[in-house]
């Protein structure tokens, strides 16, 4: 079953219930997000992006994985 925008967001939220979170994409496999949150203030954008990805728990694992490319941005908030 492909994934969707809106469990990539449920997913990411779990971890990150305060950010701001925009997910965009509509093909099942390849999607966009923006993930803005007070905790990765004083990370870089590897250790922000490393968390995002973990909270994704595995979607994007190998080839068998439901989620096949996601341009990820991070920051904290201005």
């Amino acid at each position: 079953m492909p994934i969707t925008a809106q469990e990539i967001e449920r997913l990411i939220r779990e971890d990150f219930p305060d950010a701001q979170i925009t997910v965009q994409g509509d093909d099942g496999a390849h999607f966009a997000a923006e993930v803005v949150d007070a905790s990765f203030a004083g990370k870089n954008r590897v250790q922000q992006q490393r968390a995002v990805y973990a909270a994704l728990k595995g979607k994007m694992d190998g080839s068998q994985g439901e989620l096949h490319a996601l341009a990820l941005t991070t920051r904290a908030p201005d």
